[in-house]
């Protein structure tokens, strides 16, 4: 039950209200500063992005650090139950296991989290954010090109409206000091040292980068590379075409806005990148049709299993891919699958 849990797919309904409702949460967060004590909202925010960037990034770094550990480790189980009710009312709130690979994945992420917490410094602050990146487009799962599209239409208006046209977006991503700044309920920060050659490790001038801006795109462009192997060619050329193309984008990002030293919508030069650059290949190869026409709940990717139940339900990272492995060398037993569950 746990092991298939299928990501959060998202429809062509849930597409167009996105840049509505970020919107919204967007101008909300605006004037909930406006209002009350940035001090106080950003001491709560730091707590509760702290406790989740520990988790996100102990879930990303956890497939790594398996490949570091000792045959003879002594991995014990651990399982963390809370129940409510009693007797036949009884429901599971939290089931979680674990083993000691996990806790010492744990520490090293608890150890980043106090490092941040400490000194405020960018790599804490990139790490967590990269580690939302990540889970993010591996939770996030869009199933067609033309969901896509209308995805990445929205919140191309939708960055050029609110950092154009007002001083919310800028306003709101400089007040959040938590240990990822907050820019809307996806939209987090990476910050880039722009003066990293002069002070190092130390630098403190910094350009920012919303998380929105590399989940969206790659969650596009991971749709990109199911296309590909739908295919069945054994190449992943619209896979690479987009992420060169988001590579180009946000480079004419970065040097947009160094040259009018004005903060600047990343999505107004990456969504006609990430989608332009394809579809072209698609117009030079002539499988416009196959592109747009393609549904990647159709597919059953064997070499992509997923794990996308981090922390709410039980199993390990480790034994359930260890799991699902054996479950994929075993012909007898495979079962067919959603593609999201795989």
């Amino acid at each position: 039950q746990n092991s298939s849990e299928m990501p959060e797919t998202i429809t062509s309904r849930d597409a167009a209200r996105f840049p509505i409702v970020a919107s919204c949460t967007l101008l909300g967060l605006y004037l909930f500063f406006k209002i009350f004590s940035q001090e106080y909202i950003n001491l709560l925010l730091s707590m509760y992005f702290f406790v989740l960037g520990i988790l996100a990034l102990s879930h990303t770094i956890s497939p790594m650090m398996n490949r570091f550990f000792p045959a003879n480790f002594p991995n014990k189980q651990y399982q963390l139950l809370f129940t409510q009710g009693s007797g036949e009312t009884k429901e599971e709130i939290v089931n979680y296991e674990f083993d000691t690979k996990d806790l010492v994945c744990l520490a090293m992420s608890s150890v980043v989290g106090v490092w941040y917490l400490l000194r405020k410094h960018w790599i804490a602050n990139n790490l967590f954010g990269l580690a939302f990146s990540l889970n993010g487009v591996e939770l996030l799962h869009l199933n067609n090109v033309s969901t896509g599209c209308i995805l990445l239409g929205g919140l191309f208006i939708y960055d050029v409206f609110w950092v154009f046209g007002t001083n919310v977006m800028v306003t709101v991503a400089k007040s959040f000091e938590a240990p990822i700044k907050l820019c809307l309920s996806l939209l987090l920060l990476v910050v880039f040292p722009q003066d990293l050659l002069e002070k190092g490790l130390e630098a403190d001038n910094f350009a920012m980068l919303g998380l929105g801006d590399i989940v969206i795109p790659g969650i596009f462009i991971a749709l990109l590379l199911r296309f590909d192997i739908s295919l069945k060619k054994n190449t992943h050329t619209y896979f690479y075409t987009s992420f060169v193309a988001y590579i180009f984008g946000l480079g004419l990002t970065i040097f947009i806005m160094h040259i009018f030293k004005h903060a600047q919508p990343a999505l107004l030069y990456l969504v006609p990148a990430c989608i332009g650059f394809p579809l072209l290949v698609a117009l030079a190869k002539g499988e416009v049709t196959e592109m747009f026409s393609y549904e990647s709940s159709a597919e059953i990717l064997l070499h992509t299993p997923r794990l996308t139940h981090f922390p709410s339900v039980s199993g390990s990272p480790a034994s359930l891919a260890d799991s699902m492995q054996q479950k994929l060398s075993c012909p007898r037993r495979r079962r067919q699958q959603s593609p999201s569950a795989m």
